[in-house]
């Protein structure tokens, strides 16, 4: 018996063949002579050799996700941060100048903020609704730009028209998270930027059962140095969140679309709530950057509401108790409707006075709407402000 397993037979498909990609965890890959395998790794056969390096789910997850952006050449990696880490990680060198915007995600303001300068990596930080910002943090060592379309949790919204002229002008690297606005509201190549990024954790994958980051570049250099970080810093996918991903990848307009519709009529319904300071969201007139958003991403105002209740901790821990059947969690771009507060999770590491600062109270709450029916959400949010006036 031992002898027959040793043969390892090769599995053959036969006539039929699997209607969905087929999950395949292998590790290694084997070669028929060491030509061949110097042939996969020169890229003049196609294949693959090992996991780290480059497998098949993550392949056609890549390719799929390309077919969104309109782009070519995207690589996978094990988290959204890790796409993020593996640009900064391929194209700054020591005494390069960074330029982020001030609201982006909690994590990459760290690594921006206190990763990158052990390295050597110098940063600023601007609000990306004022271009004149961006213009004048550029410096003679300013190598690339991080920006987010609509700011995680605000909602600001970027005046990326004059960022991606400004970028192109200093002959700066311009690379744009996309996770919030996703391939169907705004596709960053095709407005000029060089880079896009994804957590495909997010929307794209849509169920919270799959962690993925996604980066494409217009610059084949630019991929082949983010390609060589992610594969030596071991940055490479799990090929079944890849599998699961592209499992999700199929619903995803159809669950935008009726998330985005639930987010305007949810936000509607919460400004009309006793007890509550402001609502945010970019489809409403009173958002401060309503009519940039409105030409920038037409009518794709995004599944993202966020809203500021009176009083601080206690009412925020008073609010989320009285809805229980909303989950209270650090995540977005769930199928179903989540709950989240930036002092206590995504931005916990910067000071009261500095969230303060940028629009986050600790009765300041973020919502990723979902697909459920729009009666139960307002229903739920109608009892939890209850609450708040006793």
């Amino acid at each position: 018996m031992a002898d027959d397993i040793a043969r390892r037979p090769h599995y053959s498909e036969g006539a039929g063949h699997a209607l969905n990609t087929p999950l395949q965890p292998s590790v290694v890959y084997r070669a028929d002579s060491p030509d061949d395998l110097n042939a996969t790794y020169d890229g003049t056969a196609p294949g693959f050799t090992y996991s780290r390096e480059g497998h098949a789910n993550a392949l056609v997850l890549a390719q799929k996700i390309d077919a969104l952006e309109g782009a070519t050449g995207g690589m996978m990696t094990g988290s959204g941060m890790a796409a993020v880490s593996a640009t900064m990680l391929a194209l700054l060198d020591q005494g390069d100048h960074v330029i982020g915007g001030d609201q982006l995600y909690g994590r990459s303001l760290r690594l921006l903020t206190q990763e990158l300068p052990r390295y050597g990596i110098e940063h600023s930080l601007v609000d990306p609704t004022d271009a004149r910002s961006v213009e004048q943090a550029i410096r003679p060592n300013t190598k690339l730009i991080l920006m987010e379309v609509v700011s995680n949790p605000t909602l600001r919204v970027a005046d990326m028209e004059a960022i991606v002229e400004i970028a192109q002008r200093h002959n700066v690297i311009l690379a744009v998270d996309n996770t919030f606005t996703t391939p169907l509201a705004y596709r960053p190549l095709s407005e000029g930027a060089d880079i896009v990024i994804h957590s495909v954790t997010k929307l794209l994958a849509g169920h919270s059962d799959a962690m993925l980051g996604y980066v494409v570049c217009k610059s084949e250099a630019h991929s082949a140095a983010i390609d060589g970080v992610i594969q030596t810093h071991g940055f490479t996918p799990s090929p079944y969140d890849c599998w699961m991903a592209e499992r999700g990848l199929m619903s995803f307009q159809l669950r935008y679309e009726r998330a985005e519709e639930n987010a305007a009529k949810l936000a509607d319904h919460l400004a009309g709530l006793h007890g509550l300071r402001r609502v945010v969201y970019p489809g409403r007139p009173d958002h401060p950057d309503h009519n940039r958003a409105g030409a920038l991403l037409g009518p794709r105002f995004g599944n993202m509401v966020s809203f500021e209740i009176e009083g601080g901790m206690e009412a925020a821990n008073k609010l989320v108790r009285a809805m229980p059947n909303l989950p209270f969690a650090p995540t977005l771009g769930d199928i179903g409707t989540t709950l989240s507060h930036a002092a206590s999770s995504s931005h916990r590491a910067m000071s009261p006075h500095d969230r303060e600062k940028m629009g986050m109270s600790d009765a300041f709450f973020r919502i990723s709407v979902g697909i459920e029916n729009i009666d139960l959400l307002k229903e739920e949010f109608s009892n939890g402000f209850r609450s708040l006036s006793g």
